[in-house]
């Protein structure tokens, strides 16, 4: 996917209802997790990322800083994000905990 012809999201949009349920994409362009949640919202949010498992079962919640993520919307509307961080380095994370 050429994410360079998508549209970023400005700090206005950085709202749970605009990020729930993103797919969070990896360096080598592989889905890597998706949105569970935010905490807060705009530049300071914390984005709760559910890695690893089958359809959210046995996936782990990390929590990243917003400004760590890329979040564009594609030509068709769908909002996601783009991160430098790979699958397993996200695992490696410290587990969130609500």
């Amino acid at each position: 996917m050429d994410h360079s012809t998508h549209v970023r999201l400005t700090e206005a949009e950085l709202t749970p209802d605009m990020l729930e349920g993103a797919t969070i994409f990896g360096p080598d362009d592989e889905d890597i997790g998706f949105v569970s949640h935010l905490h807060g919202s705009g530049s300071t949010a914390q984005v709760v990322i559910d890695v690893g498992g089958f359809l959210g079962i046995g996936a782990k919640q990390v929590a990243v800083p917003v400004s760590q993520l890329q979040f564009m919307r594609d030509e068709d509307g769908v909002v996601h994000a783009v991160t430098t961080w790979t699958e397993d380095q996200l695992k490696d994370m410290p587990e969130h905990v609500d």
